[in-house]
């Protein structure tokens, strides 16, 4: 094996990195934002009486997890043009990731909602409290509680899924990353750093909601 390593070679380079971890984090960010009303409707939507509702709901849910992400990402950038709406590749990207996301989101939080009990929130009305009250502290608290480690583990990997959208042009990492690779020809270089970059952002993030975590609900629940 004569490979000579050089990862100097990437120096020049140092300004797109830092613009692809930049546009990384905006997507992956925005898009969490968004699918969480998303899956905030799609929760409420399918514990609804509303047969017709829930339904759609559900079989939105169920299409999103059981197809593709790059294929839905292909609909968004190349097939609706062909309905006469075209969009950039980092709107497309956003939409697509939060059609996706919010399915997702979608069951945890529907998940949280029903792990609170009726009779924890006729106890808190009993007690005296207003239904305000009730809330923030019998439903929304607990129910936040549950949900947090995944939806935590949910940013992490739409971050890691935003490498995706480099197929539609986008100027994410990844796409830094190929072209790096076609600037230097140094592909194990490349794509080692931006491997051990993805690396350093997800245990960073990992790390933030675990303190987080223990902050907000370890710390609380003893005091």
């Amino acid at each position: 094996m004569n490979y000579n390593f050089r990862f100097n070679a990437l120096a020049p380079y140092t300004g797109e990195i830092l613009r692809g971890i930049g546009l990384t984090l905006q997507l992956t960010c925005l898009t969490m934002a968004i699918a969480l009303v998303v899956g905030l409707f799609v929760a409420l939507a399918r514990m609804s009486d509303n047969r017709l509702l829930s339904g759609a709901a559900a079989t939105y849910v169920e299409a999103i997890r059981n197809t593709p992400l790059l294929v839905q990402l292909f609909i968004v950038f190349f097939g609706l043009p062909s309905i006469g709406i075209r969009l950039d590749a980092y709107t497309a990207a956003v939409i697509g990731l939060s059609i996706n996301v919010g399915a997702y989101a979608g069951e945890i939080l529907r998940a949280g909602i029903q792990s609170i009990r009726p009779s924890q929130v006729e106890a808190g009305r009993a007690l005296g409290m207003t239904a305000g009250q009730t809330f923030r502290s019998v439903v929304l608290f607990p129910a936040v509680k549950a949900i947090y480690p995944a939806l935590a583990s949910q940013f992490v990997l739409l971050l890691l899924a935003t490498s995706v959208v480099s197929s539609l042009g986008a100027g994410e990492l990844f796409h830094q990353a190929a072209f790096i690779d076609s600037r230097t020809y140094r592909s194990f270089e490349a794509y080692a750093l931006i491997t051990l970059t993805y690396l350093i952002l997800t245990l960073g993030f990992r790390a933030l909601f675990a303190l987080v975590y223990w902050l907000v609900f370890v710390r609380r629940s003893r005091a």
